[in-house]
């Protein structure tokens, strides 16, 4: 049986930084909590710490052991306070995973309808890369994960794509760019300053694609997996950046931009992913009725 008054000692020695801490703020002498955490080594069969001069650090092990014993111990207090205040009304966690190429100003127009539904929720985002939220969604750690794209097909996951909808792309620029530009969108951006997504964004080939088809060639400037930055580049007047068009209004008036045109030929497109085939969390229903109804106003489903 695993001992779990073992891993508290090591995860509080962790966060304090040193033994003497650690076991000040435990109310105990270093010398237990030192022989508590031996051992758990010695249980483990691996060192959780190294000598780093007179300093602890914690070994590849440890830090793995740490990361779960984050988990562990937020789990134990969540625990803790529903069953001292479960007559209370309390919220019902809602656990999403959001791809890092997602807009920001997309998530939580996507988002929002689940903090206004009658029970209380609580909203967990944890952004990160498509393929890591899927390996966590696999071992129920998310209730759905929120992406540009659908579950790949190949993938060890067991999953349902829920589509929510899909909007064209609109290209935005400062007015001092804007007025320099020369001719009618989408010819304009020929020759003009480009910021665009990186190559992780679903957008990005069919874009170059798209500019190529239309013989047109911008001086691609700058490329961003994240796409806050990619605005702030297009504030400061860098270049002109595809925005979705679902958004598109909101981020000009943000960012104090102005829209140069729009294609519908290049497609954002979203979608959540949850281990059930049906979606049952009042949340995620939330999420995909308001979308289709309203962000994207569209009817179809994946």
């Amino acid at each position: 049986m695993f001992n779990y008054r073992q891993l508290h000692y090591f995860w509080s020695v962790a966060k304090a930084g040193g033994i003497a801490r650690g076991a000040e703020q435990l109310y105990l002498t270093p010398q237990t909590v030192s022989g508590q955490i031996s051992l758990l080594e010695e249980k483990l069969g691996v060192a959780l710490f190294r000598r780093a001069g007179r300093r602890l650090e914690l070994t590849e092990a440890g830090r793995l052991a740490l990361s779960y014993a984050d988990e562990i111990f937020q789990v134990g207090n969540e625990l803790e306070e529903i069953l001292r205040n479960r007559q209370e009304e309390r919220p019902f966690l809602f656990r999403v995973g959001i791809a890092d190429v997602v807009p920001k100003a997309i998530v939580y127009r996507l988002l929002a309808p689940a903090l206004e539904l009658p029970e209380p929720v609580r909203l967990v985002c944890r952004e990160d890369k498509f393929e890591l939220l899927l390996a966590e969604l696999a071992i129920h750690r998310l209730d759905m994960v929120l992406a540009d794209r659908p579950l790949p097909p190949g993938m060890d996951v067991k999953g349902y794509s829920h589509r929510l909808g899909e909007c064209g792309l609109t290209f935005l620029a400062t007015p001092a760019l804007a007025a320099r530009l020369e001719g009618d969108f989408p010819h304009l951006l020929n020759a003009a300053p480009l910021l665009i997504p990186g190559e992780e964004s679903v957008v990005h080939a069919p874009l170059l694609r798209w500019l190529r088809g239309q013989d047109i060639h911008p001086r691609i400037v700058g490329e961003f997996d994240d796409g806050a930055l990619m605005k702030s580049f297009g504030q400061a007047g860098a270049g002109v950046f595809p925005a979705p068009t679902a958004i598109a209004a909101e981020v000009a008036e943000a960012y104090g931009l102005v829209p140069l045109g729009s294609t519908e030929v290049i497609k954002d497109r979203f979608f959540i992913i949850t281990v059930e085939r049906k979606l049952s969390h009042p949340a995620a229903l939330a999420v995909s009725e308001a979308a289709q109804k309203g962000l994207f106003n569209s009817p179809d489903k994946a």
